[in-house]
């Protein structure tokens, strides 16, 4: 009877290894079918890769829906850690390793105006009209920390799609604006994520909201120390070491790994790896770069481009079958007047909290510069406006990451109220 049941799981792990493998298959397969079809629509203005793989995805979520019989829409489940531990670095250290450093700095005060102090106050906003609107909705069960966390949350902006219709030298100013601001936002929203969950908020007083501050700061200027030190120490150690002379591949994979090392470092010391892995890849372009041999130039220059293209299709194609995720959908048709309700007034309060900060913000910005040219005109005011109106995958991973710890705590309290029964035991808690 035992080896019987030894048998029986040893033939379910196979079979479950067997599908992981199928869904594997198929999502490389619509992967590369993105990239395919992407390129063949590359003339046309109002198609790009995100869009055709937004559409794929829906697309494959109608097919696996019928298939299934309307039981799931996805070929992958949706992993916090797959997104911020493999798909998030490629993109950010990408971004700050091919950014125009000049343009960037140029415009940095804006930047860090409009992704830092911008970000505090549509995530005040947010926050304090979530709280007030849900009330009168009679959402009563939650308290100041789901507030606070919902500001947080719907601060995080995602002006990829914004970026894929500007153009980097036709417009340098309105692209600096925009792409620096999502990402600092981004690092922002994270940073306060993570704050509000290390600090009991049931109870607010002076003392509390003094610390939240501090370590909120500390964060932020720990996560961008941190990225610049492990950049400045891969320039250091390729220049004194020179690899260059004995293997090109060294070099290559020396840079990818402190790439990495670095942002797996700010998650180890619980800070921004995206901050951190952003100024890395910034520090790295800077000084690293210039370090190495011209094959290796070429290569990390694309190597870095490819990983940060693959993840974006990777998370647009997911994004498009999650649309259609039938136990989502089951939700909002139990409740349609409430979800509705909510979503209105989750949009209104992003539309008030974006224009809170822009335009005044653009208002003094212009005040300081001399120049026309450099100053920010009303029309790219509005875009940067409405170019932070998306949620991307960071809002989605941190939702995930809200509802999964409050889960996890609920079914702690409820095994630990039922031990002596041994109702659950950590592997059922962990299975659920």
């Amino acid at each position: 009877m035992a080896l019987g049941s030894v048998l029986v799981k040893l033939g379910m792990l196979s079979t479950s290894d067997h599908a992981s493998v199928v869904s594997m298959n198929l999502f490389v397969a619509l992967l590369c079918a993105c990239i395919v079809i992407g390129h063949l629509l590359e003339e046309n203005r109002w198609m790009n890769e995100s869009i055709t793989a937004l559409a794929i995805g829906v697309c494959t979520g109608v097919v696996i829906l019928l298939t299934t019989r309307g039981k799931s829409s996805h070929i992958l489940v949706f992993s916090e850690d797959l997104f911020f531990i493999y798909l998030l670095p490629p993109i950010i250290f990408n971004a700050g390793f091919q950014v125009k450093k000049k343009q960037f700095f140029r415009n940095f005060t804006t930047i860090v105006l409009f992704g830092a102090v911008g970000t505090l106050i549509s995530f005040g906003i947010i926050a304090t009209g979530a709280k007030q609107f849900f009330k009168r909705l009679n959402m009563v069960s939650l308290d100041i920390g789901d507030y606070l966390a919902i500001g947080a949350i719907f601060s995080a902006t995602d002006s990829v799609c914004t970026l894929q219709v500007l153009n980097q030298d036709e417009t340098p100013l309105l692209y600096s604006l925009v792409f620096g601001e999502g990402v600092v936002n981004d690092a922002t929203s994270v940073v306060l994520f993570n704050a509000i969950q290390s600090f009991d908020l049931s109870h607010i007083n002076s003392s509390i909201a003094l610390q939240f501050i501090g370590n909120f700061f500390y964060l932020f200027v720990s996560s961008t120390m941190l990225g610049v030190v492990t950049g400045l120490l891969s320039a250091y150690i390729i220049k004194k070491l020179y690899f260059g002379r004995h293997s090109t591949d060294r070099e290559v994979a020396l840079m990818i790994l402190m790439a990495y090392l670095s942002y797996m470092l700010a998650e180890l010391f619980y800070l921004s790896g995206i901050l951190t892995v952003f100024f890395c890849g910034i520090v790295m372009s800077h000084y690293t770069w210039h370090n190495v041999t011209e094959s290796s130039r070429v290569t990390t220059k694309h190597a870095f481009a490819t990983l940060s293209f693959i993840a974006e299709i990777f998370i647009f194609l997911y994004v498009g079958m999650d649309a259609l995720d039938i136990e989502k959908w089951r939700f909002v048709s139990d409740s349609p007047g409430t979800s509705i309700a909510v979503s209105s007034v989750l949009v209104s309060l992003i539309l008030v909290g974006r224009a809170a900060f822009v335009f005044p913000l653009s208002f003094l910005t212009n005040l300081t510069k001399k120049s026309p040219n450099d100053k920010i005109g009303i029309k790219q005011q509005v875009t940067i406006w409405w170019a932070g109106l998306m949620r991307g995958a960071v809002s989605i991973a941190l939702a995930y990451n809200q509802v999964l710890q409050q889960f996890y705590f609920i079914l702690l309290v409820y095994r630990k109220s039922f031990k002596g029964l041994g109702f659950l035991s950590p592997l059922k808690v962990t299975r659920l």
